[in-house]
C-alpha cells in the first residue's frame, strides 16, 4: 500500500474515531499554498485543528513526536489561510490536536493529544 493511501486510510480511521467521540467534522484535506489540513471539526463550541500521524512503528518517538515545529507552522499557516475564507468561523474559539496512530493500520493505538501546540 503506498503512502498516501495509508494516509488516506489513517485519516478515516481517526475521524471515524473522533467522530465516536463525539465530534463533528466541517473539513478535511484542506489545501493551500501554505500548508495542508487534515481534519477540520466541532467539539462543541470549539473549532479543532486535527494533525494525523501515523506509525507503524513507535521507534524515534512514533507518530506523535513526528509533529515537528516546522510541520505546526505549516499547520497554523493554513489554518489562518481557511479562517480567512471562512470569516463565519473566525469568532470561534479553536486549538490544534494530533492524532498519532501507532502499530498496524488496521487496529493502530490511538493517541488523541488535545491542545498540542499553540498558533504563535
Amino acid at each position: 500500500m503506498g503512502r498516501l493511501r495509508r494516509g488516506e486510510q489513517g485519516e478515516n480511521h481517526a475521524q471515524h474515531w473522533l467522530r465516536q467521540q463525539g465530534l463533528t467534522p466541517v473539513a478535511r484535506n484542506v489545501r493551500c499554498r501554505l500548508g495542508e489540513i487534515d481534519l477540520i471539526m466541532e467539539d462543541g463550541d470549539t473549532i479543532a485543528v486535527i494533525e494525523v500521524r501515523q506509525r507503524a512503528s513507535a521507534a524515534f518517538g512514533g507518530a506523535a513526536a513526528s509533529v515537528t515545529r516546522h510541520k505546526q507552522r505549516r499547520i497554523v499557516a493554513a489554518t489562518r489561510w481557511w479562517l480567512s475564507r471562512n470569516p463565519d468561523q473566525s469568532h470561534r474559539p479553536f486549538r490544534f490536536d494530533v492524532v498519532a496512530l501507532d502499530g498496524a493500520p488496521h487496529q493502530p493505538q490511538i493517541q488523541w493529544i488535545k491542545g498540542a501546540f499553540d498558533a504563535e
